[in-house]
């Protein structure tokens, strides 16, 4: 008897079993030509050659909506081996506004204006600049872009990347390893990660690099191809560091690069080298920069008329 086996890598057995192998027992109950036994991670199906591969085709396309809506009911497993087609099969639509959907069907969509403005900006240029204070979601729609490329296989890979400057604090005393002392620079990424990526697929993904997060001084003498690439904290940049970010994108890649031009950390003597790039690169075709303002604002209520208070005592 011929076998075909399927490893669901990157993807909780639970969401494609389901809870006591309900999904698993709707494949067994409309495939009774194909004996299908699972042992952790693996699925190995023992049968003729046609419904196997049948079969095999059905649990791919049940594999790519778990990967692309972070879900799929029984109800949907069940349409699905019934239908010939898979794009028949009702999923939750891809409204203006989504962006992606994240870990247990959670919706990440745009939801401002500007936020709007600058998904459009991604989609129609290679290289944007998201400038705004803190809360306008700068950091988490540009993680949600990146992600949302990977989904649908635009891109084979997501770097992000952020300046290890202090704000104000002093982490070189920390104990620890170089990543341990390194890792609370970039928590804002992990965290935006874990609300867009299940906890296996995030932990697939990082340990076989397919998302790479680290400082911006590890970036030098690459070439970014084929990937999503995000700068953030790009304020804390020197004009020598956002130069060589910007010009380690390869063929096939994209770049986001975010910055709040109001909390520069960097030493009284430096300046920051995105200023230099917004004025000397803003004519250029394929860079788009979207500026948010304290409108976009999506964290506390308050922290709307904080931004307003330190604005109005900046002009003074």
């Amino acid at each position: 008897m011929n076998e075909t086996t399927i490893h669901l890598e990157g993807i909780n057995p639970v969401d494609f079993f389901g809870i006591n192998n309900s999904k698993l027992e709707i494949l067994k109950r409309n495939f009774p030509e194909v004996k299908i036994n699972a042992r952790g991670s693996a699925i190995k199906l023992l049968g003729n050659q046609k419904d196997r591969e049948l079969l095999e085709e059905k649990i791919y396309q049940i594999i790519s909506m778990i990967e692309k809506y972070g879900k799929v009911s029984e109800r949907t497993v069940e349409s699905l081996v019934n239908t010939e087609e898979a794009n028949e099969i009702s999923m939750p639509e891809m409204t203006e506004d989504v962006i992606v959907y994240g870990a247990n069907g959670h919706v990440v969509k745009s939801r401002t204006e500007n936020q709007k403005r600058l998904v459009a900006a991604a989609d129609k240029n290679d290289v944007v600049f998201a400038i705004g204070p803190a809360g306008t979601g700068k950091t988490y729609t540009a993680v949600a872009l990146a992600v949302r490329a990977l989904k649908n296989k635009w891109v084979k890979k997501i770097v992000l990347t952020r300046p290890a400057v202090e704000a104000g604090e002093n982490l070189g005393f920390l104990p620890g390893d170089l990543k341990e002392k390194i890792d609370p620079y970039l928590r804002p990424l992990y965290d935006a990660l874990d609300d867009m990526i299940p906890a296996d697929k995030l932990q697939y993904y990082m340990t076989n690099r397919v998302i790479e997060i680290a400082p911006l001084a590890f970036m030098r003498g690459r070439t970014l191809d084929n990937a999503f690439i995000i700068l953030d904290e790009a304020q804390n940049t020197t004009d020598l560091q956002l130069k060589m970010l910007l010009t380690r994108i390869g063929p096939n890649a994209k770049a986001i690069i975010t910055g709040d031009m109001t909390q520069v950390d960097l030493p009284k003597h430096q300046r920051s080298g995105l200023y230099k790039a917004l004025d000397i690169l803003k004519e250029i075709e394929g860079i788009g920069i979207i500026r948010l303002n304290e409108s976009d604002v999506v964290r506390h209520r308050l922290v709307k008329h904080i931004i307003k208070a330190y604005d109005a005592d900046d002009e003074k």
